[in-house]
This record gives C-alpha cells, structure tokens and sequence, in this order.
C-alpha cells in the first residue's frame, strides 16, 4: 500500500468514472488533441489507447493506495447532493468489493484498444470500416467504459441504475456497426432484453428508495433491510432480480447472449463477457444481498435451481456444438459456456454464506480474464481463417494449431484448460467455494436442496472438461495437410494484449489470497449488516 491523501484517492475515482467520457467526446473532434498519426484513422485509435492507458494508471494508483488493511471499509468516497427533491445523491466509492472489479474493467478496456491500434496498424482497416468511423468506434468504446466502471463505483440506487443503462447504447452500436453476419438482428435482441428487464429492475429500485426514505446503499445496506417488510422486500428482489439476471444472463434469460457474442466484433465480445455480464452478478451482491436480505431468502432456492439448470444447459449445447458435423460456432460455443460459468457464480451468492459469496466473486474476476482471452484468440482465428466454424476449421482448414501456429494452438489449450477449472488456474477457485458454499448453505436454508444443487453443479464440471477437451483435440491437433495454407503463428502486438490475461489468470490460480483477502471481509461486513 501506499500512502495517498483521502482527497487524492477521491479524485482519482471520480476521474476514472468522468475520463473516459471527456476522452469519448475529444475523440469526436475533428483531431484528437495532441495525436498526430500516419492517418485519421490511426491518430483515433492511438487516442483510445492514451485515453484507455491513463484511466488504467489511475485505476492502478487507486488500487496501491486503498487501505488493504480494511477493506471492508468505503474508500475515496464523495457524497454530494444533486437531486434534493429526491434525496440523489452522487455518491462514489470503493471497497474489496468493487475494486477488482474496476482494475478488471479498465484492464480488459485497455488491452481492447491496444488490440485495436495495433491490428489497425498490421492489416489496415478493411474496406468493412468505410462506413462506421474509428472515432465513432473509440468514442463508443470509451463510453462503454465510463457506464461500467461508474456501476462498479457509484453507491446511490438510481445512479445505479443510469450507469447500469448507460452501457446498453454503445453495446447496441458495437454490435450492430461492427459484427459480422446477423449482426443487426443480434443487437436488436440485446437491446431489447435488455431494456425491458432494466424497467422492471428500476421500479423495484424506486420501490425501496420511497419505502425506505433514501437511495443511499449504504444507508440501506447499513439498515440491512429493518425499514423494509418481508412483502417489499420479495416484490423488490423479484423486480430488481429480474433486471440483474437478464444482464448475467441467467437461464431462461439467457437467449440474447449467444447471438450477441457470435454477431459482435472481437472486443464487443470481450467487453461483454468480460466486463457487462459482472454488472448483474455485481447488483446481487452489492444490492439485493444487503438490502433485502429476507426477501432475497425468499428466492435463494429458486436461484440456485435456475443456476444449475444453466450449468449443464450450458455445458450441454456446448457439447452439441462442439459435436463433429454440427456446424456449431466457436464463438457462440464460448457464449454458452459463459451461462454456464456465470450459473456458479449465481450458485455462490444464492447460498448467502460468505465462501459462497467470495467464490461468485472471484468466478467473476476469473471468468472475465478467462472468457476475454479465448474471445481475444477465437478473433485471430477467425482473420486468419476466415471462419469460426468448429467443422470447417478441423476438416476442410485443417487447422492443425499445434502443427501450422504453436502458440496460438498453445495459448488456445490454455485458455480451454484454465475454463475446464484446472487447478492451479483461476477458474478452479471460484467454482470450488461456490461448490464449498452449496455444501453447506445459510442456516436457515434447506440444506438437502442445496447438497443436490451441488451434486449437479460438480457434474456441469465434467461436462466442461468434455466439451473444452473436445474443442482442443478438433482445432488444435490433426496432421497437417500437405497442400495447407499459411497460418501466421501469434504476432507481437496479439502477445502484448494477451500476456497480461495469461499472467493474471496464473497468479489468480496460484495466489488466490490476494483476491480474497479484499473481498472477505467486505462480504463479512455485507451480510452481517452492511457497509460501514
């Protein structure tokens, strides 16, 4: 740790939150200030970078001074009114919680545009890119941005909620501007989902700010649900749950998510799966779990089936796309598995213990390092090869990774193997506490229910091993055909973006303290009472 003044720490949090915008609008004008590139282009794009680049430091600096000693405890907080009539106010902070969150965040943001610049840079942009501009690229991106880290640092309901919204619009455009085939239909779908389930959420939201007299959370995580009835309390979290699990995605709610990630580009997949699905796990825990407790009671079991279901729903379409012969999408096999793997996190929370809570947390740090990566290395699959078809990339490609690319055959099986939840990797730890905190929930919840649960989780295990090996054995290994056209192994910039995803999800495997020892005492302090 190191020693930052309180008011320093503040106005690095409002910075990272307001940034990203003001560098969204300077990307707009007619030259980024400051940049002078081979091209317009390229000058927009460096603009990403710089911008990105700073609200990482920023981030980072945040990070090294946040008193680690307690974690559990709001920090670089500002609380300045801005609605009275309402009692709105803007009210930031950060706790173990919400901090990785934000480094994961502006990690995955920056490497995105790293990505982008970079790639722009070695193939050039495709004739694809004449109608969508760059600057609008970059000033979507860095929107993006500015909505998700404010979900992650803002503690009033209501401006939960415009930063839960805020995201969908530049998402939309992301999708429906840059994807591929189907792309328009795809963005229509997410931004419907998506809306309808945040209109039910925000009428829960307003329910418990006027029951309750404030929308501070955490007043209201202080409160810890004594001036809410049991019945508010249900109507709130069935309300607010509903708008959380469309953004997850839990099962049933999932179906937007496949052809979102199969239409998007590259990095609207990261971001999606690495950064928006967090958003809706991130409100159980922060808002729901503190706030409603007996009304999230109510639903806990209910929770923990639809999570299971999603487990082996999802491992089991992947297993059928991974099939030979069934012409399934590399991509749209990842966005299943992300059901999946978001299904322990829901897993975790529904058991409302601490383990439970601190493994949906660090699923949620893992899978966001995890999934970013394989989507970053199915991208370069697919501009090397042209197609992300699992059938035409064994068969008629021969893709032969091991054999034609080595690394990025090897960074593939790695991605695979950290998914499956190898231990010694980052997604073993979440998935085991989730199991952990199924094994032997709150105590007032039935634990015959929950040890089920968890028999059929720890099977959705070994059916993400079957279908994550069977991927590797497809693309991966096979002898290389004779007549087989080039395949360029992993360039300099591909290994920039990607190292840091690598490193992380070793050192998350191999250390897990580091990321435990913030969020435990928060999730202590959260459901024995709130935050402080």
């Amino acid at each position: 740790m190191i020693d930052i003044s309180e008011s320093v720490m503040q106005f690095l949090l409002a910075f990272v939150v307001v940034g990203p915008l003001l560098g969204a609008a300077a990307a707009l004008l007619p030259a980024p200030p400051g940049l002078k590139g081979k091209s317009p282009e390229q000058a927009v794009l460096r603009h990403g970078v710089t911008v990105t680049g700073v609200v990482l430091i920023a981030v980072i600096a945040l990070a090294l001074g946040f008193d680690h000693d307690h974690p559990s405890k709001m920090q670089a907080t500002t609380d300045i009114s801005w609605i009275p009539a309402l009692d709105v106010r803007i009210h930031l902070g950060i706790d173990g919680i919400s901090l990785p969150l934000l480094v994961l965040t502006a990690l995955l943001t920056f490497l995105c545009a790293l990505y982008s610049y970079f790639k722009q840079q070695h193939q050039r942009l495709t004739p694809q890119a004449a109608g969508p501009t760059p600057k609008a690229f970059v000033a979507l991106m860095l929107v993006l941005e500015s909505g998700t880290l404010a979900s992650f640092a803002v503690l009033d309901l209501l401006l939960f909620f415009l930063a839960f919204e805020m995201v969908l619009i530049p998402m939309y455009f992301l999708i429906a501007r840059w994807g591929g085939e189907g792309r328009t239909q795809a963005a229509w779908r997410f931004i419907l989902y998506t809306l309808l389930g945040s209109v039910v959420m925000l009428l829960g939201l307003l329910l418990i700010g006027i029951k309750a007299g404030t929308f501070d959370m955490v007043a209201l995580a202080t409160d810890n649900g004594r001036s809410l009835t049991t019945s508010v309390q249900v109507i709130a979290v069935l309300a607010i749950g509903i708008g959380l699990a469309v953004k997850t995605p839990m099962w049933p709610l999932h179906s937007w998510l496949p052809d979102a990630h199969t239409a998007a580009p590259t990095v609207g997949s990261v971001l999606l799966a690495g950064v928006l699905l967090k958003m809706g796990t991130y409100g159980f825990v922060r808002i729901i779990l503190p706030i409603a407790p007996d009304g999230f009671h109510t639903f806990a079991p209910y929770l923990a089936a639809f999570a299971v279901v999603g487990i082996i729903y999802g491992s089991l379409a992947c297993l059928a796309l991974a099939k030979q012969g069934a012409k399934g999408d590399l991509k749209r096999l990842i966005a299943y598995s992300s059901v999946g793997h978001m299904g322990f996190v829901l897993l975790g929370i529904s058991t409302m213990t601490p383990t439970g809570v601190n493994g949906a947390l660090f699923a949620n740090i893992a899978h966001g390092l995890i999934t970013g990566l394989l989507f970053f290395l199915v991208g370069a699959l697919k501009d090397r090869t042209g197609t992300t078809d699992l059938d035409t990339l064994a068969e008629e490609t021969g893709a032969a990774l091991y054999g034609k690319a080595p690394r990025l055959g090897g960074l593939l099986a790695f991605g695979a193997v950290a998914s499956l939840g190898l231990p010694g990797l980052a997604g073993f730890w979440g998935e085991m506490l989730a199991l952990f905190g199924a094994f032997k929930p709150a105590g007032d919840l039935s634990r015959p229910a929950y040890l089920t649960f968890m028999a059929i989780a720890a099977f959705g295990t070994l059916l993400t091993a079957a279908y994550m090996l069977v991927v590797v054995r497809r693309v991966c290994m096979g002898a290389v055909p004779q007549e087989a056209p080039h395949l360029a192994d992993v360039h300099t910039y591909e290994f920039a973006a990607w190292t840091p995803l690598v490193v992380l999800t070793v050192a998350a495997g191999l250390w897990p303290k580091a990321l435990l020892g913030l969020t435990d005492p928060a999730v202590q302090q959260l459901l024995s009472g709130g935050t402080r």
